[in-house]
């Protein structure tokens, strides 16, 4: 059995959902998504769940997730732990100055360096408002224990088709694979779907094949992955960070820089799930109706 954590990334507000999507209870008893992926992670074998939030959201997500996570235990009666992970400022090397007007969070790949201190073990890192399905939180955990201590990671790949919604554009990492492994991964900004089903990147008006593996920022790290975050980040401030007020800095950028330079093999899992998430207001209904079918 081995140990292993779900860090969830929870600092981000929905601000296309119009309002806190994480925290809007759509299950039958009013679940948030939060809940079920922290349920199937634990099923699965994570006993630790990592919660990465605004310093202003603890007592907010103790009550929404926090205090539930804490009292289940894995399949072989291990209990769960749960923390905390402040993406804040303190994380920020001297050198840097913030700039006055900067209000929004530094990115996902920042989001993951503010856990450092609280991660020591395998974990693999979520979006807090997605739902990816038990199937997915089994897989990655086995991968996971065959993971070698460093220069490893590994992604669960989703079809492009499964993931998008009629009510508006998505960005989505857009993966190569080969022999199993990704080979590279480029953002698709505003990936629109058509009435007839074609996909296209309205961004760089590209069309893109329904069956193109995407990631939905489900990745499988080990802590030998922190000292290449810290440096990337630390470079994102140098070069990116100081006029752009928007400028963030992503995973997915972070681990294709990181296969470019040969220090990070990701291997590359699929899930049998349909991923479902609630990226506009008019998604709800149809989340709704297939957390149903699951209970």
């Amino acid at each position: 059995t081995m140990h292993a954590a779900l860090v969830i990334m929870a600092a981000g507000i929905g601000s296309r959902y119009g309002g806190s999507k994480q925290t809007d209870g759509v299950g039958p008893h009013g679940e948030i998504l939060m809940e079920y992926g922290v349920y199937d992670a634990v099923r699965a074998g994570f006993d630790k769940v990592v919660f990465i939030i605004k310093p202003d959201m603890r007592e907010l997500m103790e009550r929404l997730c926090g205090n539930m996570a804490s009292r289940l235990h894995t399949a072989d009666g291990r209990p769960v732990e749960v923390r905390y992970a402040y993406q804040d400022d303190t994380t920020l090397p001297a050198w840097y100055t913030k700039p006055a007007g900067r209000t929004k969070p530094f990115g996902t790949a920042h989001a993951v360096l503010c856990t450092r201190d609280i991660v020591h073990e395998p974990f693999c890192v979520i979006n807090a408002d997605d739902f990816y399905g038990a199937d997915a939180y089994r897989t990655i955990y086995a991968e996971l224990q065959r993971l070698p201590k460093a220069g490893a990671a590994t992604m669960v790949g989703y079809l492009l088709k499964n993931t998008v919604t009629a009510h508006g554009t998505v960005s989505r990492g857009v993966c190569k694979v080969k022999d199993g492994k990704l080979d590279t991964i480029q953002e698709a900004l505003k990936v629109q779907l058509y009435p007839d089903g074609h996909l296209t990147d309205l961004d760089t008006d590209t069309d893109l094949a329904p069956d193109t593996v995407v990631s939905m920022n489900f990745w499988g790290f080990t802590p030998s992955i922190f000292p290449a975050l810290r440096t990337y980040f630390e470079e994102f401030l140098q070069n990116e960070a100081g006029e752009n007020l928007k400028a963030e800095c992503l995973l997915p950028v972070m681990v294709d820089q990181q296969m470019k330079a040969g220090a990070l093999e990701v291997s590359v899992l699929h899930s049998a799930d349909k991923w479902f998430g609630m990226t506009y207001r008019e998604d709800r209904e149809l989340v709704r109706q297939e957390l149903l079918r699951l209970h």
